[in-house]
């Protein structure tokens, strides 16, 4: 690293970092902690997706292993992963506890399994894990000092960035189950919007060149809002 991207690099870490907090975390000891740190401006809005802002540049989705449970209980869970991997900010959720705070939830450790993978594989949203409220925290404080890192290029790059609405709109349909690049390109070409394709009925998918039947089928399965099922490992189908 030559000498001017180094200080390029102190000069940003010393910046303040600054956070928008979702009203409705203003209770959370999260908060509490991000404000015990130096150099982070905390802010308390309303945000219509997610529940940390940072630095304008990441969205952090925060729950707490009971939240996630009662939210795959409920069916808000993918509802709002849908509305993660919509965003045009880099996102991710923060899963925070330990395995003893599942002990009263009552839910089969593989209905979690499933949710994850939905979230995870399907809709390309990153999953965090953290012990408790600080190291929260803490990791969105790293994000927010790795991604300024980033930025001067002390960090090497792999790949290429998706650019302009349309190719984060085809790089959010790949998330979707048997969608690749051509497919999704297809279904933009289409129907035009994302919003379009989720709320697309099976048979208008099913007439996508390449989709089919059983495509357009597991697409509506994964965006559904409403109570699915998990396949667990013994083949057996367990509702949420």
């Amino acid at each position: 690293m030559s000498r001017d991207t180094t200080m390029d690099v102190c000069a940003q870490s010393h910046q303040t970092i600054r956070i928008l907090v979702d009203d409705r975390e203003s209770r959370s000891p999260v908060l509490d902690a991000l404000k015990d740190r130096d150099g982070v401006d905390v802010q308390v809005r309303r945000l219509p997706v997610g529940d940390y802002l940072i630095d304008d540049r990441f969205l952090f989705e925060r729950k707490t292993l009971i939240d996630l449970t009662i939210s795959i209980k409920d069916g808000r869970l993918f509802s709002q992963g849908m509305r993660l991997a919509g965003s045009p900010l880099r996102t991710a959720l923060i899963l925070e506890g330990t395995s003893k705070d599942l002990a009263a939830s009552q839910m089969r450790r593989e209905a979690i399994q499933g949710a994850l993978v939905s979230l995870t594989l399907f809709l390309g949203i990153p999953l965090l894990r953290a012990m408790d409220p600080r190291e929260t925290a803490r990791l969105m404080l790293y994000a927010a000092r790795q991604g300024r890192q980033f930025e001067t290029g002390a960090y090497p790059r792999k790949g290429r960035r998706a650019r302009g609405k349309t190719r984060l709109q085809n790089h959010i349909l790949q998330g979707l189950p048997g969608i690749g690049p051509r497919r999704a390109k297809r279904l933009l070409e289409r129907f035009g919007s994302i919003e379009a394709v989720v709320t697309a009925d099976p048979g208008e998918l099913a007439e996508i060149e390449g989709i089919g039947e059983v495509t357009a089928a597991a697409i509506r399965w994964a965006v559904q809002e409403a109570a699915g099922y998990f396949l667990l490992d013994d083949d057996e189908c367990l509702p949420i």
